[in-house]
């Protein structure tokens, strides 16, 4: 491992904590949205759109481009920013999250909005329509690769298992699943909600090669989305450990920020911590 200059990590590292200020401004804004499960995506959404996926943001629908599908879309926050810093529309539009009329909605339209590549609602969909997105690639020998983004949460639905089925059936390579595994959902911790251990033995027994990864480790993630590229014959899955609410201390681990927006007074304390952290 190590394969990236400490530049380049330091550099996305810092670019993630902008994300999450820019996920607690927007949910502030509307006084409404996804603050736990965004912050803990920060450093994975980060180092997709800005380093590993080949994208354009002057050409958002290019045919050979890399497909991105947040099927976790409560956490559009993180996706929104990232998207707009990359440049596939203005930083200011951030502010119209979740607003009539708005481009942002709660859960991201990939009808509506540049960058986007799967509209979401109900979870759960994202790896079987990654893994036909991934078939329709090979039966056109194009050569892009899909990657999904999960909830830990979200796998304890079953069309999330039929999707897996589905890819090590076809043996899609070409697609790879990463698992915000940040160990709390909704209602509470997921081992009390609906437990999903042993994870990592459920994947490999459906046929996926399967790496687990520090999900806050700019480096480790880096590398590691370079490894799937070099796995063959078998779908992939990075399970990746996150904290939920990552970097705002009053949020982390807690189960009442999953949907819930910060007052003024919390919004100024958010702001503060992920300003320090970002500069440490």
């Amino acid at each position: 491992m190590g394969f990236h200059s400490e530049k380049i990590v330091k550099e996305l590292s810092e670019l993630a904590w902008t994300l999450r200020m820019d996920v607690i401004d927007m949910i502030h804004a509307a006084s409404s949205g996804h603050p736990g499960g965004s912050l803990s995506a920060a450093e994975i959404v980060t180092a997709l759109i800005f380093h590993h996926l080949n994208i354009d943001p002057e050409n958002p629908q290019k045919p050979d481009r890399d497909r991105f599908l947040l099927s976790k879309g409560h956490a559009a926050p993180i996706l929104y920013s990232a998207l707009a810093r990359r440049g596939f529309f203005s930083i200011e539009e951030l502010k119209t999250f979740r607003q009539l009329n708005s481009r942002l909605q709660g859960h991201p339209d990939r009808l509506r909005t540049p960058g986007v590549e799967m509209t979401s609602g109900v979870l759960g969909h994202g790896v079987a329509i990654g893994a036909g997105l991934a078939l329709a690639a090979r039966l056109d020998n194009a050569k892009w690769n899909v990657y999904v983004l999960v909830g830990d949460g979200e796998i304890q639905a079953g069309v999330v298992w039929e999707g897996a089925m589905t890819a090590s059936k076809y043996k899609l390579d070409n697609l790879t699943v990463i698992l915000d595994f940040n160990n709390v959902q909704l209602d509470g911790p997921v081992h009390e909600i609906m437990p999903i251990e042993p994870v990592a033995e459920k994947w490999k027994a459906f046929g996926w090669h399967v790496t687990e990864v520090d999900g806050h480790n700019m480096g480790q993630i880096l590398d590691t989305l370079d490894e799937m590229g070099k796995i063959y014959v078998r779908p992939k899955i990075i399970i990746a450990h996150t904290v939920k609410g990552k970097g705002v201390s009053f949020m982390e681990g807690q189960s009442r920020w999953h949907g819930r927006a910060p007052n003024d007074e919390e919004y100024a304390q958010a702001i503060r911590e992920l300003s320090e952290r970002r500069h440490l």
